[in-house]
């Protein structure tokens, strides 16, 4: 053997011993592929936590609208003008079809159902918000 495949062992007696080397492990021909298989049986998951990610989203949005377009109708009715009218006017465009304003009083409540990607499942998720306009003049 040569003398390169030893080497020097940290004995006392420094003698030289053969290095071992280990194998590589190959995969068996059955089990090539497998990885790609996982992949493709997890898509379907993975597909369906990025819609309910998007559709949490869309929730968050819905609330954060319904609040602004309360506020901005109290307001608009603390000023005397019509506050309906108001909270339609401070959402954006694709939202006002979806929104319901009541007003009773000197109390505005808007509802806004966010668009669902799951047909039905955006009334589940509709968010309500509620402002005052202060005491009655």
């Amino acid at each position: 053997m040569s003398r390169s495949r030893f080497v020097r062992s940290r004995s006392r007696c420094r003698q030289w011993t053969p290095v071992r080397r280990e194998r590589r492990v190959r995969a068996r021909p059955r089990e090539r592929g497998q990885a790609a298989v996982e992949v493709v049986a997890l898509l379907p998951l993975l597909a369906a936590v990025a819609l309910a990610v998007l559709q949490a989203l869309a929730a968050g949005i819905a609330g954060e609208l319904a609040g602004h377009a309360a506020h901005s109708g109290a307001v608009a009715l603390a000023e005397g003008r019509d506050a309906a009218d108001a909270a339609r006017a401070a959402v954006p465009g694709w939202s006002r079809a979806r929104i319901a304003v009541d007003v009773h009083g000197t109390r505005v409540r808007v509802r806004i159902t966010p668009p669902a990607l799951v047909p039905g499942l955006g009334a589940r998720f509709a968010a309500t918000a509620t402002a005052d306009a202060g005491a009655a003049p």
